[in-house]
């Protein structure tokens, strides 16, 4: 049994384009269930999915920029 988890990332997108290239990346990785963007001026990336935080965290550093774990939660199964 997976756990499913909430991720919540801060990812420095400066244009339209870093924010598609934010959701490849992220909808890319392996155990994704949704992504979705929070917060003003929608800069913070929501992951839903048993996925590694730290990895995901990592490859957005490298493919968009500058990337910070908001936090990492449980997901409550209905």
């Amino acid at each position: 049994m997976e756990m499913k988890q909430k991720i919540v990332l801060r990812v420095q997108m400066n244009c339209e384009k870093c924010r598609i290239k934010t959701l490849r990346v992220v909808s890319d990785a392996d155990g994704v269930s949704s992504v979705g963007f929070e917060g003003e001026n929608k800069q913070n990336v929501v992951v839903i999915g048993d996925v590694d935080a730290a990895g995901l965290a990592s490859r957005l550093r490298k493919k968009v920029g500058h990337t910070d774990i908001i936090s990492v939660a449980p997901v409550k199964e209905k």
